[in-house]
């Protein structure tokens, strides 16, 4: 069973994408991670996000960039969270991906993260703190690397510091 789905809509934003999975890896969460698009291929989509559902899936992280519907497209075949990753792909530098990606109707919503990489981290750990919320185990793992986090800037500070 995986607690979570990555999809990307195209196999060309593996390298952006990929660090959401080294996260949800790194926090021992499941995940299944593969390529859709709502364009190309929407039946497939819908296919994978009630096949997922039924297997157990629990939170829906899409990355597209251009038009970006992806992530809206999963938003309106399931209830479970979706949480949309913008790609910049195309000519105006992902803003296109992000305002896609961020309009979504009421009743369908998509939580949309940063660009590329920045946002791609920050879904594993949203996707993680969400699974959390029921998982005691899964939530001492992120509060355990918040603390190795700040215990890193910590240890920056005092080397920085004038007397260190």
């Amino acid at each position: 069973m995986y607690k979570v789905a990555v999809i990307m809509g195209s196999a060309s934003d593996e390298a952006l994408v990929r660090p959401c999975v080294e996260i949800l890896e790194q926090f021992g969460v499941s995940c299944f991670f593969t390529v859709s698009s709502a364009h190309r291929t929407p039946e497939r989509t819908e296919k994978l996000v009630a096949d997922l559902e039924k297997g157990g899936c629990q939170v829906f992280i899409c990355a597209a960039g251009m038009a970006a519907h992806l992530a809206g497209a999963v938003s309106a075949r399931t209830i479970r969270p979706v949480i949309g990753i913008p790609v910049s792909s195309g000519g105006l530098g992902g803003l296109d991906a992000l305002l896609s990606t961020v309009m979504m109707p009421a009743g369908f919503p998509v939580g949309t993260l940063a660009l590329d990489k920045a946002g791609a981290r920050n879904a594993g750990w949203m996707a993680a703190q969400i699974l959390a919320l029921a998982d005691g185990a899964l939530a001492d793992k992120i509060l355990a690397a918040r603390r190795r986090m700040a215990e890193d800037v910590e240890k920056s500070a005092a080397e920085l510091e004038p007397g260190a």
